[in-house]
């Protein structure tokens, strides 16, 4: 059962939203949800908080926000925000990557790759690596950069953050851990998480249909990319701290992509969010869990990735 903070969101939402998401553009659902994150604070200050733009492979530009949290940072993690690769951005998650940095004392890189259908698969697959390629040619002075580099991702970043390291591997470049918030795995709708009625909420089996058609169009998708839990072997990926919600149309997904993960011999660590629902771990400051799963995550990463140890305390 959905929690009672997440009910009265529910509801709030419903009291305000003039059109469902599936009989909207890609613009008007940006128009609908633009300054929504105002609702989740400022978050904690920062040592330095920055901008920069990466250069894209197409002679294009896009932005990514790095937050120190401070001069001792202990390493850096690479975010993908979510938003079903349609929506999104990086104002909508500063609070999130302030929290994550203060939380960890970790030097945080927010991407704002380029968004589906004006720049469809698998422009923000490549916009994610080409981030991650410039981040560790470039911020050679950031403290932490330094240190353990990570790659993290909620919904659609999470597979952002899944298709980094996996290039990462075969690049040979090392990648201490992936942080994977309720990810997108694969492309089949018709699991059983997908179709129960009680994870029909904020993201719906519809929704995620809407926001598919607009990122692959015509792409086959079984795609490795659009699909990284169809990759033969997944031996090479780090070690892994995935956050899943009970009432998500991803949990059979992520609870795959965590068990193929174990077969293949990765650490993982997985926690299952109790009467959440997806999109629940962006709402920082406004769902509780929210703040519950950033603090699960930050706790991984310095006891188990900024040490020798491979397990939360």
């Amino acid at each position: 059962m959905i929690d009672k903070s997440t009910q009265l969101l529910l509801e709030a939402i419903a009291q305000n939203r003039t059109r469902p998401l599936v009989d909207s553009s890609p613009a008007e659902a940006r128009a609908a949800g633009a300054g929504a994150w105002v609702a989740f604070g400022r978050g904690p200050e920062m040592y330095r908080v920055f901008d920069k733009s990466v250069p894209a492979r197409d002679g294009a530009t896009f932005p990514v926000r790095i937050f120190v949290p401070s001069s001792s940072s202990r390493g850096v993690v690479v975010y993908f925000h979510g938003g079903g690769f349609v929506l999104g951005e990086i104002d909508g998650y500063d609070t999130l990557a302030r929290t994550l940095a203060a939380a960890a004392n970790t030097t945080v890189i927010l991407v704002g790759y380029r968004l589906a259908p004006e720049h469809p698969f698998p422009v923000p697959v490549d916009d994610a690596w080409d981030a991650f390629q410039w981040a560790a040619s470039e911020l050679t002075d950031v403290p932490g950069i330094a240190g353990r580099w990570v790659v993290a991702g909620d919904s659609a970043g999470g597979n952002l953050a899944i298709n980094t390291a996996l290039r990462a591997a075969d690049a040979g470049r090392e990648i201490a851990a992936a942080l994977l918030v309720y990810p997108v795995t694969d492309t089949d709708v018709d699991r059983p998480s997908y179709v129960d009625p009680q994870n029909q909420l904020l993201i719906t089996r519809d929704s995620m249909r809407w926001f598919l058609d607009h990122y692959l169009g015509a792409t086959d998708r079984s795609d490795l990319r659009a699909s990284p839990l169809r990759v033969d072997d997944l031996a090479g990926f780090p070690p892994t701290a995935m956050v899943l919600a009970e009432h998500d149309p991803l949990l059979d997904e992520g609870t795959e992509f965590a068990a193929r993960l174990r077969s293949a011999g990765v650490p993982v660590q997985l926690r299952l969010f109790d009467g959440q629902m997806h999109a629940f771990f962006q709402m920082v400051n406004v769902l509780p869990a929210s703040n519950e799963a950033i603090e699960w995550l930050a706790a991984y990463l310095r006891n188990a990735v900024f040490t020798n140890r491979q397990e939360v305390s």
